[in-house]
Parts: structure tokens; C-alpha cells; sequence
């Protein structure tokens, strides 16, 4: 599954000392697993998210399965809400790790803690490792319900 490849490269970038890298590496692994849970409560989602959404190529698919497919940065929190009534509760906390560890990838650190979250590389280490291993777990555990 993407999820957990995309986990495995964020640590082996995390060991390399390419923090930046390794947390956009969490990210994409982290924005994965929430599209393997969206598909796997995809007509709970539905209920959610209706309507239809047209393509650049000008076919119209279902917003559900839009979402799905892309996943867009600005509703993984949305999805993450909707998805841990569903699923687990701590998806919820876990997209909200994501989404600092993808602000500290563009942005970087701030040492002075004004204009990042993270003012440490520690807390961006500790934040990977715990984002990894969360979705290596869920991985296992949609693994084992397929």
C-alpha cells in the first residue's frame, strides 16, 4: 500500500537528517492512508460530500470519489472529522500532525517559534516518527480487514 512505502521513505529520509523531506514524506503517506480509509467508508462519505464535480477533461464524477482520488490538502481535516466517527477516534489528531509536518516542509523551521510550529528539529523528528508508525499500524489494520 502507498501509505506505508511513503512511511518507510519518511524515515529513511528522517535518519538522513532531510527533515523537510522526510515530513512531506509523512505527509504523503499520512494523506494515503486517509484516502484508503475514504474508500473503505466511501458511501458513508457520500452522504457527506454530494453532488458531482467535473473534470478538466470535462466529465463529471461523483464529489465522493473526486475527493478519494485527490484529496485535497485543504479537506484532509474535513475527511480526517467525518472518517474518525467512523473509524478511529485519534485520525482526527493524526491529520492535524500531518498538516504541521506539511507547513513545516514548505516553511521550514523558526527557532524563535513565532512564525512555525516547530521551533526544534526534535519535535519535527518526534512528530515523523509517531505520524509513521500510526500509519504503518492503520495499514495493518486495513490489511487485515480486506
Amino acid at each position: 500500500m502507498e501509505a506505508a512505502y511513503e512511511a518507510d521513505l519518511a524515515l529513511r529520509f528522517l535518519e538522513a537528517g532531510l527533515y523537510r523531506t522526510a515530513a512531506g514524506k509523512a505527509f504523503q503517506a499520512f494523506k494515503a492512508l486517509l484516502a484508503a480509509l475514504a474508500m473503505k467508508y466511501r458511501d458513508a462519505l457520500a452522504l457527506r460530500y454530494p453532488g458531482r464535480r467535473r473534470l478538466k477533461s470535462g466529465k463529471a464524477v461523483e464529489a465522493v470519489d473526486w475527493i478519494i482520488a485527490v484529496m485535497p490538502t485543504g479537506l484532509m481535516l474535513e475527511v480526517a472529522r467525518d472518517l474518525s466517527q467512523l473509524a478511529r477516534r485519534e485520525l482526527l489528531h493524526y491529520a492535524n500532525v500531518a498538516l504541521n509536518l506539511h507547513e513545516f516542509q514548505h516553511n521550514g523551521l523558526d527557532r524563535s517559534g513565532d512564525l512555525s510550529r516547530y521551533a526544534r528539529l526534535e519535535s519535527v523528528a518526534e512528530d515523523v516518527k509517531a505520524l509513521t508508525q500510526y500509519v504503518r499500524e492503520a495499514v495493518e489494520r486495513l490489511r487485515g480487514t480486506a
